[in-house]
């Protein structure tokens, strides 16, 4: 297993981390607790989670996958130390978090008590925010003019943010929380973060993730220069576009099972004519050159320069064992040359 820098925390984690959202309603704690076993035989020491999981995202399921893993930790007490465990505040719109309301210096206070109560753990290394409390241009929404930064108050959104890494502060100087980053965020997020950072004297952001992968590569290359040399740890999620990289949802196939059988708050748009004809030609190169469909997608995102850890997910273990395996398996410059004839055809299929 190799290991990256988080950022300017100095945190070493390793090039995968396990994501964990499926853990409270397509995977059992049984099954949990499987994969993080496996993971961490692997040389992983890195696990996402967030409040709001397990996904979709429900007030039956709130806080299921922090329960999860806070019951493998009270097993385990002594091998807290040997993993950097990440877990996210949600942004504003689930009415059943906080009324749905923005995140604000007293959701944070509340919120990391909440979450460090499930986790059964006395700290939590990486505290994320899951969306920034304005519209930004995720889930769907990066085309132009999907909506309007013009009608985005500016000073407001800076006033939150300060107030926001205030509590961070309190959160840390209590022993809470050791370092903070970002979610689906923009460059213009990160910078106004580290601006105010350095003004106050206050927590740095030292990691962002966001969607990314071979079908959604948008954040290549401003934000992710933006990262690399602000020390900002770029992390992935998605890697394999909700799984569709893994060629499964060709042709309209519904796997029994499946995350697409699910319902999805955001619907899956993600399912598009020229999303289907990119994987299929994404899958053909994978055959061609001996991978697996997923384990292209993810040696691919790997190799991507300014990738720090890429977030993995799986419902079961052969999954996850085959998305293990694919970081081991580095890309030829053949393939990276086949891989980039399909890229150019289909730049932003979704």
């Amino acid at each position: 297993m190799e290991y990256s820098l988080l950022g300017s925390s100095k945190v070493s984690v390793s090039r995968i981390c396990l994501g964990s959202m499926t853990w409270g309603v397509q995977n059992t704690q049984e099954q949990a607790e499987e994969q993080i076993e496996y993971a961490l035989s692997q040389g992983i020491n890195f696990i996402d989670t967030a409040e709001m999981y397990a996904v979709p995202p429900s007030p039956d399921t709130y806080g299921k996958t922090e329960t999860i893993i806070g019951n493998w930790l009270a097993k385990n007490p002594n091998r807290r130390k040997d993993v950097v465990i990440a877990t996210k505040i949600a942004g504003p719109g689930l009415p059943w978090v906080r009324s749905g309301g923005l995140i604000t210096g007293e959701a944070i206070i509340e919120a990391v008590d909440a979450s460090l109560k499930r986790l059964q753990t006395d700290y939590i290394d990486l505290y994320q925010l899951h969306w920034p409390n304005r519209t930004s241009p995720h889930f769907g929404k990066h085309f132009p003019n999907h909506f309007k930064f013009s009608d985005i108050d500016r000073h407001q959104h800076e006033a939150q943010m300060l107030e926001i890494l205030q509590a961070l502060a309190v959160c840390i100087k209590a022993g809470k929380i050791r370092h903070c980053g970002l979610s689906d965020d923009t460059p213009w997020g990160i910078n106004t973060y580290l601006k105010l950072s350095d003004k106050h004297d206050l927590p740095r952001m030292v990691s962002i993730q966001n969607e990314f992968s071979l079908l959604h590569a948008k954040d290549w290359p401003y934000l992710i220069e933006n990262c690399l040399h602000e020390d900002v740890a770029y992390l992935p999620w998605s890697p394999l576009a909700a799984g569709s990289l893994s060629g499964k949802y060709l042709n309209g196939a519904r796997p029994e099972g499946s995350r697409w059988t699910y319902m999805q708050r955001q619907g899956i748009f993600r399912d598009t004519p020229q999303a289907n004809s990119a994987i299929k030609a994404y899958v053909d190169v994978a055959h061609a050159h001996g991978y697996t469909p997923s384990q292209l997608a993810l040696a691919w995102c790997d190799q991507v320069d300014g990738v720090t850890s890429t977030i993995i997910g799986a419902t079961t273990m052969d999954q996850l064992k085959e998305n293990i395996a694919a970081f081991s398996k580095p890309l030829s410059t053949e393939v990276i040359t086949d891989i980039n004839t399909v890229f150019k055809q289909y730049p932003m299929p979704y």
